[in-house]
């Protein structure tokens, strides 16, 4: 007897008859069954910490989720007397979801979303591998406008950390490789911590303010708005100033006829629907600065951590290399997460270019040490 697509398919999906199914395809179907309603049950929960529009999609996707739990039901016929947990995937999803922020976890669902099984899988609909590719780039936006909330400081913070704990972690390698005294390392590796960290603050502070001052030269301006009304209607010059933000010139034209009749009449123009700054996407100044100013020196502390304890020598140097590794494969870890990258990948990445910039610093401490000598 053939096993056929089960019941509430979307309308235009195709019916397949296939070979009796097996024990181990019903065991892979309770397992799809048992992600979907984890799924759902994370988009539900991110849902209820929202309002709005996003708050509509996420609940949207819920019951898509569970339009695809409906389905392996139907193959199943009932739901089985024992389930599969969930893969680790998912629960970590469903964990984050209860615990953190939501640009974590819709980071995280973009990569679930974009590792579906359904295109492969012969008893699922073609309207369900259809629906995880486009649920692949829902997610993606709601995830795109977390990072966006995100890029100013969380930009500096990152790339604070990561310049602290690789730009002092070559600096100790390589005073320690001249064979110094220990206390001199340590001095060496605060001394780096503090200059670094007021360097990385006020450059972000220059930075940040600078892009500000240069998107508010870029926008709108009311300069001229108390001159509309004596403007002549059919000759003004308002229509220029329509034309150098992009406008043709027929629409300019129409538009400052529009905007000398309202200012006549004492009606303003309707106001434009509100939307994201993008001083919003530049971030504060000062929280940038602050935050490159703390966060590298939580991570150029880190190498100096060993000589802080007392620690000297061979031990003091791979405790370092060890800490500083955990915590470049962390924050590594940490923007791959967020780009909607491999974060295995990005980590070693990380660690690559820190371990890197240590090793060329060690060998030059090596040579100065020998010549010194």
């Amino acid at each position: 007897m053939g096993a056929h697509y089960g019941g509430g398919r979307p309308e235009g999906a195709r019916v397949t008859t296939l070979s009796t199914p097996t024990a181990r395809d019903r065991r892979r179907w309770a397992r799809y069954l048992v992600d979907e309603r984890a799924e759902a049950r994370v988009y539900r929960e991110l849902a209820s910490r929202r309002t709005g529009e996003e708050r509509d999609i996420l609940l949207a996707l819920a019951e898509a989720e569970g339009r695809h739990e409906q389905h392996w039901l139907d193959l199943l016929g009932e739901t089985p007397p024992r389930l599969p947990r969930p893969g680790i995937g998912t629960r970590s999803l469903s964990w984050m979801a209860r615990r953190f922020g939501s640009i974590f976890v819709l980071a995280l669902a973009q990569n679930a979303e974009a590792r579906s099984p359904y295109s492969d899988e012969p008893y699922a609909t073609p309207a369900m591998a259809a629906d995880e590719r486009v649920h692949h780039e829902v997610v993606r936006g709601l995830a795109a406008r977390g990072r966006r909330r995100l890029s100013g400081t969380f930009r500096a913070a990152v790339f604070g950390a990561n310049d602290g704990l690789v730009s002092n972690l070559a600096l100790v390698m390589g005073v320690g490789a001249t064979g110094v005294a220990p206390s001199f390392v340590l001095f060496s590796g605060v001394a780096g911590l503090l200059a670094g960290a007021l360097s990385m603050g006020a450059g972000e502070f220059v930075s940040v303010r600078s892009q500000r001052e240069l998107l508010e030269a870029t926008e709108e301006s009311d300069f001229a708005d108390s001159a509309l009304p004596h403007l002549d209607l059919d000759a003004n010059e308002l229509a220029l100033v329509y034309r150098t933000r992009g406008m043709d010139p027929d629409a300019a034209l129409d538009k400052a006829r529009e905007a000398v009749t309202a200012a006549r009449a004492g009606t303003a123009p309707a106001a434009a629907a509100p939307g994201e700054s993008a001083h919003d996407v530049v971030g504060s100044a000062w929280g940038a600065s602050i935050s490159s100013f703390l966060f590298f020196a939580s991570g150029a502390i880190i190498p100096v951590l060993p000589w802080i304890l007392g620690m000297t020598g061979l031990g003091a140097v791979i405790l370092a290399l060890a800490l500083v590794g955990i915590a470049l494969m962390a924050t590594g870890a940490m923007v791959g997460l967020l780009s909607g990258a491999s974060p295995l990948k990005r980590g070693l990445r990380q660690l690559a270019i820190g371990f890197g910039a240590a090793a060329v610093t060690y060998v030059l401490g090596l040579v100065f040490g020998v010549s010194a000598a």
